[in-house]
């Protein structure tokens, strides 16, 4: 973890929040009115009670105790009705400032680079993008405006202290250093402690996302009972973290209420004798003092209770404003977006690596006519995915250049380039939502008649038609409803509804069963008809009929050619590839 500073309020996280407010302005003031209002009506009625007991039940003045009392009514009711605007309109201008910084940070989070999620662990980013931004929002609900009414409020009732009596006061003034020391060592320790609070939470969060997402694999290598050992070390570090904060609430607020008790003990020991002697305290101003030391102490106990919600939500957005400021947004400043293009692609002694230094893509020379089929293939590892990331600008190249119909690809608007490429992964993600949903992701202009009908094109309507429901099935999570073969036509439907001019299929063909795998081979051949196509595949056997096959290893083009031709090189690497596959055909 970084070496946090502790400061109490920092005001260049604050500034920044306070940009997401000016769109609430006349909200923001009205609740600092309200703010100042409340302070002056609950200060105001003690002193109405002093004005009571010294000038109207201390000489029985019965017609003058009722107007008195009916002035505290009405300021009681004034206190009321502001308080509850204040609270109201400060809960209501938090969630509006939290509604819009999550829009923006989510905003910011798709358009990072696939490189920064190879980096940044999923839990973690549902940490910000959720508990994070709630706590920013008491920041303005519990944290700032309390603070600010309680300054205020302590601001009153000390000028009217010293105006009333200011014996009386010294007495309640030479206990405010002890609480305001001990309020400011509290501040600086439940800040250490909160943020180390946040790390552990999304420590925790991290962990349990990646483990019910990797639940078949815990349990199918019967890690059950380590995980579950991980877990209680995990949990009982947010535990202890949690335990931290208890410890410095559980110090300091018994000190701050002896503190408290003290005082009032001076007061009505010093009061009282005064009284006692004839001297010139009446017995309304004590009463005045012994409620505004509580009014003065009160608020600070409140204010470091506040402070620690402030530090929460100033820690959660320095958090947020990490990722804000994160720049790892592929540049987008490319003007080109046609219509239509040809599909004409050339790769240009192109150079990309993961890591500095090390090189996965290794210079590679490529040119594919438009509508021609290409299979690329090779061993794990040997670049043959990177290349399609490159080609759909989810990563930027180091070196040389990709052209699509002659026109560099970042000329392109990446709305436009990736509208042209259409791509089937190995790996199908399908949402949690109908099968009808996850073909046109939603999109209006997608009409359920061009669903139908290209779904009968490409032969998947009866497939879909015999599910629970049809095109309303829900597939729940990941599409887990569905097999992978099922799973792969419908991204198959999915990418041939967006009509691209560049069909890319990645290992589309790889864990499925025989049956699926016949229609995705009759779905294959409809939609890339016509098209330039570019099939990666493990299984040789289902690209024989392209027109060239781009044998890659190391980063690098070893060989070019049909299937034929490849297979008349004696000791090829595609004939060695080719081989091995016979050999576990013959074997199965």
């Amino acid at each position: 973890m970084e070496k946090q500073k502790g400061n109490i309020f920092d005001l260049r996280l604050f500034s920044k929040l306070m940009v997401y407010v000016k769109p609430y302005k006349k909200f923001y003031y009205f609740v600092m009115l309200a703010a100042i209002l409340v302070s002056g009506f609950s200060a105001l009625t003690p002193y109405l009670l002093k004005v009571a007991v010294d000038d109207y039940i201390r000489i029985k003045d019965y017609n003058g105790m009722v107007f008195i009392i009916s002035m505290m009514l009405i300021t009681l009711m004034a206190e009321v009705v502001f308080q509850f605007l204040f609270v109201y309109f400060a809960n209501w201008l938090g969630q509006n400032v939290i509604r819009d910084l999550r829009v923006f940070l989510y905003q910011k989070i798709i358009s990072f680079k696939m490189a920064y999620f190879d980096k940044s662990a999923v839990g973690r980013l549902v940490t910000r993008a959720v508990n994070d931004i709630e706590t920013i929002a008491s920041i303005f609900s519990q944290g700032l405006f309390m603070i600010i009414a309680d300054l205020l409020k302590m601001a009153v009732v000390t000028l009217i202290m010293l105006f009333i009596n200011w014996k009386l006061s010294l007495i309640v003034f030479s206990i405010l250093p002890l609480i305001v020391y001990a309020t400011r060592l509290f501040q600086k320790s439940m800040k250490t402690a909160f943020e180390e609070v946040r790390l552990q939470v999304a420590n925790l969060n991290s962990f349990i996302q990646e483990r019910l997402t990797g639940m078949q694999i815990v349990q199918l290598f019967h890690r059950e009972k380590i995980e579950y050992q991980n877990f209680i070390a995990i949990n009982e570090k947010h535990k202890k973290a949690w335990l931290k904060t208890v410890w410095y609430n559980s110090i300091f607020f018994p000190v701050a209420e002896i503190a408290s008790s003290i005082t009032l003990g001076l007061l009505v020991w010093f009061g009282g004798l005064n009284v006692a002697v004839g001297g010139t305290i009446s017995l309304g101003t004590i009463f005045l003092f012994i409620q505004m030391s509580q009014m003065l102490f009160r608020p600070l106990r409140h204010i470091a209770d506040k402070f620690n919600t402030l530090q929460m939500g100033m820690v959660a957005a320095e958090r947020i404003f990490k990722i804000t400021a994160t720049d790892s947004k592929i540049n987008d400043s490319g003007t080109e977006n046609p219509k239509n293009i040809q599909g004409k692609i050339s790769i240009k002694n192109l150079r990309f690596s993961y890591l500095k230094g090390e090189e996965v893509i290794n210079g590679i020379n490529l040119e594919i006519q438009p509508g021609e089929k290409i299979a690329i293939v090779g061993a794990t590892g040997a670049g043959k995915s990177t290349l399609i990331n490159l080609l759909s600008r989810f990563y930027e190249y180091d070196a040389g250049e990709i052209c699509l119909d002659d026109k560099p690809i970042r000329d392109f608007t990446l709305k436009s380039l990736r509208s042209h490429v259409g791509i089937v992964l190995q790996d199908v993600f399908l949402f949690a939502d109908t099968i009808y949903n996850n073909i046109t992701l939603n999109n209006p202009e997608v009409s359920e008649e061009l669903v139908y009908n290209v779904a009968r094109e490409i032969g998947v309507h009866e497939f879909i038609e015999s599910l629970p429901g049809g095109y309303q099935y829900n597939v729940k999570e990941r599409g887990v409803m569905l097999s992978s073969g099922q799973r792969q036509l419908i991204a198959f439907l999915r990418v041939y509804i967006s009509n691209p001019s560049v069909l890319v299929l990645d290992e589309a063909t790889s864990s499925i069963d025989s049956h699926s795998e016949e229609l995705i081979k009759n779905a294959t051949n409809k939609i890339t008809k016509n098209k330039t196509s570019i099939i990666i595949a493990h299984r040789l056997s289902t690209i024989k009929n392209a027109d060239r096959i781009v044998v890659m290893d190391g980063g690098k083009i070893v060989e070019i050619g049909s299937h034929k031709e490849l297979l008349a090189i004696k000791e090829g690497f595609y004939t060695q590839l080719y081989k091995i596959q016979f050999l576990e055909t013959a074997v199965a």
